[in-house]
């Protein structure tokens, strides 16, 4: 069984939400599973003294989950238009992944929650894939094909799928953002599939 890792970070729930929805997506695809993993939060001292295992939700990730992946769904909410420090941060320390070429040759797609419909999504999504271009993946993006894409009102770009979550953090994805993370885990299980050669 091949597997596509859903990487994430999530405060509030919202990331969380939507990587869930795209792991359905992913687990569609016949012969395909994903691995969902998170990152810790990090604080202004660089490291905050987080346990090792988190109290809910799926394990925190480790570089081996992206040398053993056959793609990559990578999410954070938005930080003033920037991918999350947490996300970052375990990037930063990507570098022998990035000179093995570990990810390169992978399809790699990004999603992203954020308060407000401006509030730097299209942005957010923009720098989580500079660094997956830097480790030479393959970008996954959502076509128009995806009817849910012209309809909606809530989250939803071709860059990758995004959340509304509004000011207060509502997690809950509308019916149009459900479609679109699955139909984009979907998309990219399919074609990790064709660039691994099994399909």
């Amino acid at each position: 069984m091949h597997e596509v890792l859903v990487l994430y970070y999530s405060l509030r729930g919202s990331v969380r939400a939507l990587a869930e929805q795209i792991a359905l997506g992913v687990e569609s695809v016949p012969g395909v599973a994903a691995r969902l993993r998170t990152v810790p939060r990090v604080t202004t001292a660089i490291e905050a003294p987080e346990p090792a295992i988190p109290a809910d939700g799926p394990p925190y990730a480790e570089v081996a989950d992206l040398e053993e992946c056959i793609g990559l769904a990578l999410g954070s909410p938005t930080r003033f238009g920037n991918m999350a420090a947490p996300l970052k941060y375990f990037l930063d320390g990507t570098s022998p992944q990035w000179l093995s070429g570990a990810l390169a040759g992978k399809p790699a797609c990004v999603f992203t929650s954020t308060a407000t419909m401006h509030g730097g999504q299209e942005t957010t999504l923009l720098s989580m894939m500079l660094p997956l271009l830097h480790h030479g993946a393959v970008i996954v993006g959502l076509p128009y094909t995806e009817h849910a894409l012209h309809a909606t009102r809530e989250g939803g770009t071709p860059y990758g799928v995004s959340h509304l979550a509004g000011g207060n953090g509502d997690s809950r994805l509308s019916d149009h953002e459900r479609k679109l993370a699955f139909a984009q885990g979907r998309r990219l299980a399919e074609m990790a599939l064709k660039l691994k050669g099994t399909n």
